[in-house]
């Protein structure tokens, strides 16, 4: 009976270090497992914080963008006219002449040198005007024409036919397509037969 007895014992022996050796073979996946879950952990924290430094940045470019796009749009309200300004400067220095030299008793003929000066001066602002795309409205003998014309009254016209615009009072003037400034204008009537023309022109329009 005592080698059966020896047999089982060495049997239990065996058994138990099977399961102990299983017992460490799971331990050591199980700390493989944890250890790759970190790495995962880790490689995923990092990315996140790359991509919030992204987007801090890419909030700090914005709002840099944004105060750029304020000074730009800021400076453009203050000098839009700057050249236009700088252009009629000049017109100011050669007024500014044409007073001086009618106020110079100790030059002879002042009175032609401020019409002279005046006919400079006047070349000089119609210049800045086309320049700066600025042209006057073309209204004597034409048609009147209400998107172009102020009509301040009429007036009987024998030899223009009836809504002709006869007489300027204020040049109009377009800047590029759009009207800038009506022409203040005198119309033609057309009366026949001491009848007034129907098509007569309505100057409180």
């Amino acid at each position: 009976m005592a080698p059966e007895k020896k047999i089982v014992i060495d049997d239990e022996i065996e058994q138990e270090s099977e399961a102990a050796s299983t017992t460490e073979n799971e331990v050591a996946d199980a700390a493989d497992s944890q250890a790759d879950l970190e790495a995962q952990l880790a490689a995923a924290q990092a990315d996140a914080n790359d991509h919030r430094d992204r987007m801090l940045r890419m909030a700090a470019e914005l709002e840099n963008y944004k105060k750029r796009a304020a000074r730009e749009q800021d400076d453009l309200r203050k000098f839009a006219t700057e050249k236009l300004i700088s252009q009629l400067l000049t017109v100011v220095d050669n007024l500014e002449r044409a007073v001086a030299s009618a106020t110079d008793d100790s030059q002879p003929q002042n009175g032609q040198s401020v019409v002279d000066g005046v006919v400079l001066t006047l070349a000089e602002v119609k210049k800045i005007l086309e320049q700066n795309h600025v042209t006057p409205i073309d209204s004597l003998g034409q048609p009147f024409d209400p998107a172009f014309h102020q009509a301040m009254c009429q007036e009987p016209c024998s030899d223009q036919p009836p809504n002709t615009v006869v007489q300027e009072y204020q040049k109009g003037y377009l800047i590029h397509d759009r009207l800038l400034r009506p022409a203040m204008v005198v119309v033609s009537t057309g009366a026949t037969n001491g009848k007034d023309n129907e098509n007569a022109v309505d100057t409180n329009a």
